[in-house]
């Protein structure tokens, strides 16, 4: 046994270990007495411990540090309530796909179901919103539980992992041992009976604490993978073939890579017109000649072959009914279940998106398709020109085209999006680009409000020194504005952009053109800034259209000496998105 064993004093110690063996650098939080073992463990372990001010952002913080650096993100709740304030947040994680363990703290094992305090059955809870659930029974069960529930994240189709683990397996023996004398009435028996059951007791210590475990069964089992050399082979035939080919690429190519970069080089040497989606956004850059964020769908329509790279057929790719009678389709994701859901490809391969990608372009370079690159660079021109035409920078308030546009001018070339909300930032979308790879973070499918907060809180704590840009809507900035604390006690700056027009906009613009009644979307323009200030950052109120550029300089200065900004800019109201609402 090495000394860092040899050292360990409660269950806390272990699974502080398990986190430093795999590199978890951060574990996200708030606080609870199921679970201080845990965060004074890791602590004591080199490993930075961030408390929030709500559950479900430790969890999106969690969320964004898996997606920005591959290693499993890591939340430790404590029971009842702790947990279930995370289970919007583990949802999301689980539609994004995102490898996350996360810790919930539970009753003592000799106590569930009895009463005790915030116990609910938390297994039954969980099941449906996560990848795998464990329940840890003893002391000797924390490492390989944990060991397991690392594997299960990471493989596969990577997920979220809940792993239960009640409080007497995290405090030191001595402790339990007085716990649960005392809660017995044992702690000085008398009489038989008494002694017995006193004995009794220390019998289920010593089986807590230091019987082996035995090995735990039920994990999901990755889909088996077979080998795609024949499947790629044929694709890039179809790809030496097409006159009019194109690459979709979405958030799954991303989930756990570590070498971004190499994998936009592939996609670079692919050299096929490409579209990008989710997490995938950034990978090539700023600018790239291969790149297009316009008129998707009117180029899958022509398109005479498209590649769909860790993308499903769901609502965003018109449930597969996109295409050209005359497309050819392929597809590479890692869900057996997403290659095919609503639409059967000409080519469905199970494999990681991003191995196929590099695999792909190994086999074949850029093609003669200059003709169909001009005619979809013509349609990308007229669709800026028209957005740009739209901009209005003389408006009586501020116009949000406007906005993005000279926000896109300002923003630093190591700058991180954290989108968070609906109509405000559907139109940040299609003029703001992210920098580099890993640098976009939106909540997913699952299309998750309130994820703003825990993301620029993941974003921070991966890209220390960067500037973090949160772009929310007045109604989705409630749900973690809170975090403005956070980020002042932990030293970190981002800048919080609140688009302000007293309104659920996404929501409002169509219920009032089809139902003709407003009622549940009405808001009022708040002082969004002053309860920043509240908070400890630093707020600013943007009304004026002229004083837009000063304004951001301002912002991006006050971040740079290390205040987080939040600042409120009351919008025009806009029909720029009219009848885009998604259900």
């Amino acid at each position: 046994m090495d000394a860092r064993r040899q050292e360990e004093r409660h269950g806390g110690d272990i699974i502080a270990d398990v986190l430093v063996d795999h590199g978890v650098p951060y574990v996200f939080t708030l606080c609870g007495g199921h679970i201080s073992p845990i965060l004074v463990g890791a602590k004591a372990r080199g490993i930075d411990v961030i408390d929030t001010r709500d559950e479900a952002n430790a969890a999106f913080a969690a969320d964004a540090v898996a997606r920005m650096t591959g290693i499993p993100g890591v939340a430790a709740v404590t029971a009842g309530p702790g947990l279930t304030n995370a289970v919007t947040a583990l949802k999301n994680a689980q539609m994004a796909q995102t490898p996350m363990i996360i810790f919930g703290g539970a009753t003592a094992t000799i106590l569930r179901g009895r009463g005790s305090l915030q116990d609910i059955d938390q297994i039954a809870l969980m099941k449906p919103c996560v990848k795998w659930v464990a329940r840890c029974t003893s002391v000797s069960s924390l490492r390989p539980t944990l060991e397991q529930a690392f594997e299960v994240a990471s493989s596969g189709v990577p997920g979220p992992v809940f792993v239960e683990i009640p409080v007497d397996l995290l405090y030191p023996e001595e402790v339990v041992r007085e716990w649960y004398l005392k809660e017995s009435g044992l702690d000085d028996p008398e009489g038989l009976l008494m002694k017995a059951a006193a004995k009794g007791m220390e019998a289920y210590l010593y089986k807590q604490f230091h019987l082996p475990s035995l090995p735990k069964l039920g994990a999901p089992r990755p889909a088996k993978m077979k080998d795609e050399s024949a499947a790629i082979r044929r694709v890039a035939e179809r790809v030496r073939g097409a006159r009019k080919p194109m690459l979709v690429v979405g958030s799954q190519t991303l989930v756990g890579e570590r070498n971004a970069e190499g994998l936009a080089d592939a996609v670079r040497s692919l050299g096929l017109p490409t579209w990008l989606g989710g997490t995938a956004r950034g990978l090539l850059g700023r600018h790239s000649e291969i790149q297009f964020r316009h008129k998707r769908s009117k180029s899958m329509r022509e398109a005479d072959l498209c590649i769909v790279a860790g993308f499903p057929f769901d609502f965003r790719m018109k449930y597969g009914r996109g295409f050209g009678k005359h497309t050819q389709v392929v597809a590479a994701n890692l869900n057996p279940e997403e290659l095919t859901k609503n639409k059967t490809p000409d080519e469905a391969i199970l494999i990681h998106p991003a191995e196929f990608l590099r695999r792909l372009a190994a086999e074949v370079g850029p093609g003669p398709w200059s003709d169909w690159f001009d005619e979809i660079r013509a349609r990308e021109a007229k669709r800026d020109d028209e957005i740009l035409a739209k901009a209005n920078p003389e408006a009586e308030l501020v116009d949000p085209l406007d906005f993005f546009v000279k926000l896109e001018a300002k923003m630093d070339d190591d700058a991180v999006l954290v989108v968070d909300g609906g109509d405000f930032v559907a139109t940040a979308a299609y003029i703001l680009r992210p920098r580099q790879p890993l640098r976009w973070l939106d909540p997913g499918v699952f299309g998750t409000l309130g994820v703003g907060g825990g993301f620029a809180l993941g974003a921070s704590v991966v890209y220390p020194g960067s500037e973090i840009w949160i772009i929310y809507g007045d109604g989705s900035s409630a749900y973690s504005i809170a975090e403005f604390d956070t980020y002042c006690r932990h030293g970190m700056a981002p800048i919080a952009v609140i688009g302000t027009d007293g309104s659920w906009a996404q929501i409002a613009r169509d219920q009032v053109s089809l139902l003709g009644d407003a009622v549940g979307t009405e808001l009022v323009r708040n002082d969004y800034h002053v309860v920043a200030e509240g908070y400890g950052g630093k707020g600013l109120l943007l009304t004026d259209p002229a004083k837009v550029e000063e304004t951001l300089d301002e912002a991006k200065a006050i971040a740079a000496e290390g205040k987080p900004v939040c600042l409120n800019v009351h919008i025009a109201k806009s029909d720029f998105r009219e009848g885009s609402i998604s259900i």
